[in-house]
């Protein structure tokens, strides 16, 4: 298994991006709400709510990216990368049970009068649109270069939460522009916010329970992988490939095909090349299983069979 040592460029960047997200999550959240509370925006409290909600989450997901870093273990001898996927999928639980409470306050509040929130509260959901989405392209880049998915993942959640405040910027300015009659339109804005935060907590959490689950990982890392072991020296073919997502690193179980008259060593010896390719070329590969097949491979018919 692929040392831990070697994880460590991957999970520093993704760490460092991630702890970036919460200085600026936690600096817009209170801004917000200081802002939402003097200027009497419900919206703006609930953009707010957003961003101290995401806070909270980074901090556990910085956490549990901590938790899998730690070495196998007897009782874990496939290491800790899922304390990310059990982290997450609670976390949306959390997530979603608090934007239904705010979207309850906002029903409540539609009919109500209330003072309309001043211009300056236009600046503060404006400003919050322009960084989050700087925030989306500069963690989006980090995922890219470590293939972290939790951090593609938070990127898209600072684009939605770009797309919230935009919902907010608009709410505010009908209510502005619109007078008392249009007062209605902060909460609207608001609830627009909170449909936001329910559906991310949901795609969330079908993520992470997909990850606990042994889903087959993306499509795109598997051809990669299929290619690189294909086109690994006496590799005749790949039967089968199994890949496995867990937390920012993979596991993956490869059945290849080798010249049926090989020897032992010599197949022994292929499938140690087939394997040191992979954790090589893919940084975020912690381990490989490699079986090996004889070429070609018979069914009980006696026709070859086809690689997967």
């Amino acid at each position: 298994m692929k040392s831990s040592q070697s994880m460590q460029p991957i999970y520093r960047d993704a760490m460092r991006a991630a702890a970036f997200g919460v200085a600026v999550n936690l600096l817009l959240g209170l801004v917000k709400l200081i802002g939402g509370l003097i200027g009497e925006s419900f919206a703006l409290v609930s953009d707010a709510i957003n961003s101290l909600g995401d806070v909270v989450t980074s901090v556990i997901v910085l956490f549990a990216m901590r938790v899998a870093q730690r070495p196998a273990d007897d009782e874990h001898p496939y290491g800790h990368t899922r304390a990310e996927a059990i982290a997450g999928s609670n976390l949306a639980l959390l997530v979603f049970v608090s934007a239904v409470f705010v979207g309850i306050e906002a029903l409540q509040r539609v009919s109500e009068e209330h003072a309309i929130p001043p211009v300056w509260t236009l600046w503060i959901a404006g400003t919050n649109v322009v960084i989050k989405e700087s925030l989306y392209r500069y963690k989006i880049a980090v995922a890219k270069r470590t293939g972290s998915s939790a951090l593609i993942a938070n990127a898209w959640d600072h684009r939605s939460d770009a797309f919230c405040s935009g919902a907010v910027l608009l709410g505010l300015g009908v209510v502005r522009w619109g007078g008392p009659a249009w007062i209605g339109a902060d909460e609207l804005a608001a609830l627009a916010v909170v449909t936001a935060i329910a559906w991310s907590a949901i795609q969330l959490f079908r993520t992470s329970c997909s990850e606990l689950m042994d889903s087959q990982a993306d499509g795109e890392i598997v051809t990669r992988i299929r290619e690189a072991a294909a086109g690994t020296p006496s590799v005749r073919a790949v039967e089968k490939l199994l890949v496995r997502k867990s937390g920012l690193e993979y596991l993956v179980d490869i059945h290849i095909q080798v010249d049926r008259d090989l020897t032992v060593e010599e197949g022994h010896r292929i499938g140690h090349s087939v394997k040191d390719t992979l954790v090589t070329q893919f940084p975020a590969v912690r381990d490989a299983l490699i079986h090996l097949e004889p070429y070609p491979h018979l069914h009980e018919s006696g026709a070859p069979s086809k690689p997967d």
